[in-house]
């Protein structure tokens, strides 16, 4: 298979990042490879659904990633996971004959080793400099679902209609479930037995870089967990938290003691990032040090620094996301030659443990076994999203009155960066606008 081919295999068939920002899949395909990493390192402190996948479809996976291979020409494939993953190791250590040029990398149980730049670093020793993509290094990454997304695009012209997610937290019964893209947060938790207290909301995503969903917004191809917390907790008070406030708290209490950027794991990779300046330009300013503020474009956003590192619960996180979208909006560019000072020696004497991130989180209790259950599960409508990817939203091809079968396509992004998009159900179509399409399930349909 050609490389054109199967990147068009993954645009038409909806294959995105599944997690993170949602990259269009096919995208990433590029001649110039010569080692491709499958991603499973899970790193958020309750994620099991990428192991989980990988001990069940193990065989899928690893075809999947010799059609990647094939297709760039790549001479090797590494399938990045934790020694503790036991059950996916000891699967694909089952099929490894059968796959020459791949291998096995055990990763240090840190976080956030899954951030895409540390993970090539871990497995190949290699660093992708400041404001560079992995391919510069030679290197494309897949998370597992989207191998296993291709996987069926390939041998059964399978377009994208369901996400698997990790559902845990204040529920009955944690657990990952397939569902159709497009149900809401609140009908996903129901296949949990609900939840445990009426005072809870919904994290999207991880809990050091998820964001707070509202129970009747629609799962998307992206979203890997969906975390049920008090509203009292930390972690979702910290995502309420009003900037304004944070900056006067930074004003405030902000003693330079470095602990943010000391433990920042792109900084720790020779990343010109250091959370401390920019704090210290946030009280004074932010022309004070235009440098600094410049060089948030290099944070990772993995939330270390204001979740486990600062001593005084400040949000350079969030500041520093704010900063950011404030420079994009003005569409200030990046700083054209970023320093880069090399990894750093005492690095290794840095990494934050996952079990102290637990239990400096208060989760330890939540991180329980998470049972696969791939019921069917039926609903009356979904509204699928045209923007669940990197780049312009799709452009509907449907109109209010059509029926539409589960895998029809319902958006496409035709000669733009961007995927297709399909329906999740049979039904007929009630709504569509330039940001979704809305399908009720026909009468009838079981």
């Amino acid at each position: 298979m050609t490389l054109e081919q199967l990147a068009d295999i993954m645009k038409t068939h909806g294959i995105i990042g599944a997690g993170g920002a949602g990259f269009p899949a096919g995208s990433k395909l590029n001649a110039k490879a010569d080692t491709i990493i499958l991603n499973c390192a899970e790193c958020e402190p309750l994620f099991k659904l990428h192991r989980q996948l990988l001990a069940t479809y193990t065989h899928e996976i690893m075809t999947a990633l010799g059609y990647v291979k094939e297709a760039v020409g790549a001479n090797q494939v590494i399938i990045a996971l934790k020694p503790s993953y036991k059950e996916a190791i000891d699967r694909v250590n089952y099929y490894l004959p059968s796959f020459p040029g791949y291998r096995i990398s055990l990763l240090p149980k840190v976080y956030p080793v899954g951030d895409e730049i540390i993970l090539i670093y871990e497995t190949t020793g290699k660093v992708v400099k400041p404001g560079k993509l992995p391919i510069t290094e030679g290197v494309i990454v897949y998370n597992v679902e989207t191998m296993l997304n291709t996987y069926y695009a390939v041998k059964e012209d399978k377009n994208v209609t369901e996400k698997y997610i990790t559902i845990t937290g204040e529920i009955k019964n944690p657990g990952t479930f397939k569902v159709p893209v497009g149900i809401t947060v609140k009908e996903a938790v129901a296949l949990t037995g609900g939840e445990k207290s009426n005072d809870c909301m919904y994290l999207g995503g991880g809990l050091m870089t998820g964001n707070i969903v509202q129970p009747n917004d629609p799962v998307t191809k992206k979203l890997n967990a969906v975390l049920v917390l008090p509203k009292n907790s930390s972690i979702i008070q910290k995502r309420l938290s009003n900037s304004n406030i944070d900056i006067q708290k930074a004003m405030s209490i902000c003693c330079q003691c470095r602990s943010c950027t000391d433990l920042c794991s792109r900084h720790q990779l020779g990343y010109p990032i250091e959370p401390h300046l920019f704090m210290r330009a946030v009280t004074k300013g932010m022309s004070s040090d235009t440098e600094a503020v410049l060089n948030a474009n290099y944070c990772s956003q993995c939330g270390l620094c204001e979740m486990f590192s600062c001593p005084q619960d400040l949000s350079p996180r969030s500041l520093i996301a704010k900063a950011r979208e404030e420079l994009r909006k003005n569409k200030v560019p990046p700083i054209e030659n970023p320093k880069f000072t090399g990894v750093a020696p005492d690095r290794e004497y840095k990494q934050v443990q996952m079990t102290r991130l637990r239990s400096r989180l208060g989760v330890t209790g939540y991180y329980v076994p998470a049972t696969l259950d791939e019921k069917d599960v039926k609903v009356n409508e979904v509204k699928i999203m045209l923007n669940q990817h990197i780049g312009p939203p799709a452009a509907a091809v449907v109109k209010e009155g059509d029926k539409v079968t589960k895998g029809q396509l319902v958006g496409t992004t035709a000669g733009k960066l961007g995927s297709d998009v399909h329906s999740s159900t049979d039904g007929n179509v009630v709504s569509v606008t330039d940001m979704y399409v809305i399908i009720k399930r026909r009468s009838g349909n079981k």
